[in-house]
């Protein structure tokens, strides 16, 4: 998995104010890199489903952030999507 310097860089990188641990951003962003994680390991070990399983709630969750953040501050959004590459 990922170590505790990836995430801590993360939560660095997108939070909102000093003390920020859990805001939709950081969320988004930690669950991107999960996906990302999850992915790479799909792509080695292809009849692994309880992983795809996983990796499709994830999905899911980091899907209903992006609507909650979309529809309540849409700046924070669009920086979010552009420095995380998530839409095309």
């Amino acid at each position: 998995m990922w170590s505790k310097d990836v995430k801590k860089g993360l939560i660095e990188k997108f939070k909102e104010h000093s003390q920020d641990t859990g805001s939709t951003s950081v969320q988004i962003a930690l669950l991107s890199e999960r996906v990302n994680y999850l992915t790479e390991h799909l792509k080695k070990h292809k009849k692994d489903f309880h992983s795809r399983r996983g990796l499709l709630m994830l999905v899911g969750r980091r899907r209903r952030l992006l609507q909650y953040l979309k529809k309540k501050d849409l700046k924070r959004y669009e920086e979010l999507i552009k420095e995380l590459n998530l839409r095309k």
